[in-house]
C-alpha cells in the first residue's frame, strides 16, 4: 500500500515531527518520507483531507465482539472495521464469547480470524476455565498462541487464593492478570449506583464499597505475590486513592477506566435508558473528578471505550433484567474530544500498549505506518447513523460531541470512513 497524506498536521509528543504540518510519503506500508511538501514522482495516491491531523495509532484494551457464538451481536469482521473506521490501529479483545477463550486453540482462531486485517486484535485469555471462576485456564499454551493477558470479563474472582496462584503462575512468564473489581456479596443484586438517585428510582444500588474491598484485596494479594496485575474500567474516588497508594510502593499494577465513567453520573439514568445500565455502574460527579485527576496525573494508566455490543433483546427490556453494556468505539474520541483538549484526548487514546506488550510505533523516517487520521475541530450530534457496530446499544447517542475521525493507516492498509 503507497499513499501520500498531504497537509497533516502531526499529534505526537515522541515525534521530531510534533505539532507540524507536513506531507507525509508511506510506501510499502513504511514511512518513507516526511516534508514540508512532497512532490509526487510516483503518482501515488494522494490524500487531502479537511484539517487532517495524524497521531500514533490508538489503542482500546477492552473490547468485545460476539464471534464465537454471538454472532448476532457482534463479529470480528464488522468490529474491526468499526474499531478502524472509529480511529483504532489496534484492540484487546475480551474472552466473553461462546465458548470462552480459554485455550489455545481459541486464541488461535480468534487471530486467524482477524488476519489481513487493518486493525491488528490481541486475544486476552479466560484466567479461569470457562470463566467460572474455579479453576485456572491453560495461561501459558494461551500466551504462547498469542494472548496478550488473562482475566474474566466483567466476572470477579471470588477465591482469594485462586487469584494469588494466578499472580504466583503467570510471574514465570511475564503474564498480566485482570481482575474485575467487584465483590459480588456487597453489590448483591444491584443494578446502579447506590446513592440518591438509585433511592429515588426505586433501584437496587451497588454500592462503591463493592469495587472499593475487591481492589484493596487485590493489591494485598499482588504485594504478597510480586506479580503483574491490572485492574479494568475502575469508578470511584476511593480506588484511585488505593491504587495511587499502591502505586508509590512501587507495586506492579496499572488500571483503566471507562470513558462513559469519566463523562455521565448515574443521574442518567432517571429515563430508565437500559444503554445506561453498565458496570461498573455510573457514580457520581465526586468520583468523576478523582477519576480525572487520576489519569492525570498518571494513576489511572488508560481509558477503554469498553465497547460492549448487546442485542435489542437483551437491552429492549425492562432494567432490572437488562444486560450490561454499550457500544462506545465509534463515540469514543468525539466525547472525549469534547470534554478534553485534543492534546489530553490523543494522549489518553495513545497509552496503555506498553503494559499489555505492545510495541508502539512514533511517527518516524523508517517506521511502519500505524496512524490515526482525525479532524478535532468541527460539532455533530452522535446518532444512529454514526453507529457501524451490529448492535445499536450506544449509552452516548444524542449526545454533542467535537472532532471527526477519518480512519487509519495501518498494517500495511488504508481505511477511510
Amino acid at each position: 500500500m503507497n499513499v501520500l497524506l498531504k497537509s497533516a498536521t502531526i499529534i505526537d509528543s515522541k515525534s521530531d515531527f510534533h505539532n507540524q504540518t507536513v506531507d507525509i510519503l508511506i510506501e510499502n506500508g513504511v514511512i518513507s518520507q516526511i516534508s514540508k511538501s512532497i512532490k509526487n514522482s510516483k503518482n501515488i495516491k494522494e490524500i487531502h483531507l479537511d484539517n487532517l491531523h495524524v497521531s500514533q495509532g490508538w489503542f482500546d484494551s477492552s473490547v468485545s465482539f460476539g464471534e464465537p457464538g454471538y454472532e448476532e451481536r457482534e463479529t470480528i469482521e464488522n468490529g474491526l472495521r468499526t474499531a478502524a473506521l472509529s480511529g483504532f490501529t489496534s484492540v484487546a479483545l475480551n474472552p466473553n464469547t461462546n465458548p470462552v477463550i480459554d485455550c489455545n486453540a481459541d486464541v488461535s482462531f480468534i487471530k486467524s480470524k482477524a488476519k489481513k486485517h487493518a486493525v491488528s486484535l490481541y486475544p486476552i485469555g479466560s484466567l479461569t476455565k470457562e470463566g467460572k471462576g474455579i479453576d485456572l485456564a491453560e495461561l501459558f499454551d494461551m500466551k504462547q498462541a498469542g494472548a496478550i493477558a488473562f482475566g474474566d470479563y466483567k466476572t470477579s474472582i471470588d477465591n482469594p487464593n485462586l487469584l494469588k496462584i494466578a499472580l504466583q503462575y503467570a510471574s514465570n512468564f511475564d503474564g498480566l492478570v485482570i481482575s474485575f473489581p467487584q465483590e459480588n456479596k456487597i453489590s448483591g443484586k444491584g443494578v446502579m449506583n447506590e446513592e440518591f438517585t438509585s433511592t429515588s428510582l426505586g433501584l437496587k444500588g451497588i454500592p462503591n464499597m463493592a469495587e472499593e474491598l475487591q481492589v484493596a484485596r487485590d493489591l494485598f494479594l499482588l504485594e504478597y505475590t510480586e506479580g503483574k496485575l491490572h485492574i479494568p474500567t475502575i469508578s470511584t474516588a476511593k480506588s484511585v486513592e488505593l491504587i495511587r497508594a499502591a502505586k508509590q510502593k512501587k507495586l506492579n499494577v496499572s488500571c483503566s477506566v471507562a470513558i462513559h465513567n469519566l463523562i455521565l453520573t448515574d443521574e442518567a439514568l432517571t429515563t430508565f435508558n437500559t444503554n445506561c445500565k453498565v458496570l461498573p455502574p455510573l457514580r457520581t460527579q465526586k468520583d468523576i473528578d478523582a477519576l480525572i485527576e487520576g489519569l492525570k496525573d498518571g494513576t489511572i494508566d488508560m481509558v477503554t471505550s469498553d465497547h460492549n455490543p448487546m442485542d435489542i433483546e437483551h437491552k429492549k427490556i425492562e432494567f432490572d433484567l437488562a444486560a450490561y453494556g454499550t457500544i462506545g468505539l465509534e463515540s469514543a474520541f468525539g466525547i472525549l474530544n469534547t470534554h478534553f483538549s485534543t492534546k489530553k484526548t490523543i494522549d489518553f487514546l495513545t497509552r496503555g500498549k506498553n503494559r499489555f506488550g505492545i510495541n508502539t510505533q512514533e511517527i518516524a523516517i523508517g517506521n511502519k505506518a500505524d496512524l490515526s487520521l482525525f479532524n478535532p475541530n468541527g460539532s455533530q450530534t452522535f446518532t444512529k447513523e454514526n453507529i457501524k457496530s451490529t448492535s445499536k446499544n450506544a449509552i452516548f447517542e444524542n449526545h454533542e460531541t467535537k472532532g471527526q475521525v477519518y480512519g487509519i493507516v495501518s498494517n500495511n492498509k488504508l481505511v477511510l470512513n
